[in-house]
């Protein structure tokens, strides 16, 4: 015999030895070992929780509250904007409080709010402003000589005096929506 044809034959030999120790390719999806097996293996990964930014008609009025081991502020939301909710998606969270420009108490986020479409503001005394250059929130109790900006989006008002605001400052502060 040709040498050709003992290395054809040895070749189908294998050939026939792999194919027999695979699995039907005939199986259908139902049946197969892969469709009855658990699938927890496969499952997508478990997303953090976090609080749930509330229903369009409930951002307006949402309470968060700046709670320090001295006192605590609660802001209410006024309007409903992309930088709105961006923020409340974000919380709970911990930040510091600091004293700026004898104004206002400024506290700066972990990221930049996404903004794009929330309107500008003219800031009053008792507002909580997000400052879109800095990235910052901002409790201004002296808005006196400030006028309106496209980067001063206004997130709610609050009622505390500076002194209170003033207790937040040295500890961190945790900010949540309040239920």
């Amino acid at each position: 015999m040709p040498r050709g044809f003992h290395a054809l034959a040895a070749t189908a030999v294998v050939a026939c030895v792999i194919t027999a120790c695979a699995p039907t390719p005939l199986a259908s999806p139902e049946t197969s070992p892969a469709a009855t097996a658990p699938t927890s293996h496969t499952a997508a990964p478990e997303t953090p929780a976090t609080t749930a930014v509330p229903e369009p008609e409930q951002v307006v009025g949402t309470t968060v509250r700046f709670t320090s081991d001295r006192t605590s502020v609660d802001v209410t939301i006024g309007e409903d904007s992309p930088g709105v909710r961006d923020f409340l998606s974000m919380l709970p969270l911990e930040l510091t409080v600091e004293e700026f420009a004898g104004s206002e108490k400024i506290a700066y986020l972990p990221r930049e709010l996404k903004y794009e479409g929330s309107p500008g503001s003219d800031p009053e005394d008792g507002d909580l402003i997000y400052y879109t250059s800095w990235g910052n929130l901002g409790f201004y109790y002296d808005a006196s000589g400030i006028g309106y900006s496209d980067a001063t989006l206004h997130l709610g008002t609050y009622s505390a005096t500076e002194e209170q605001l003033s207790l937040l400052e040295g500890s961190p502060v945790t900010i949540a929506i309040v239920d």
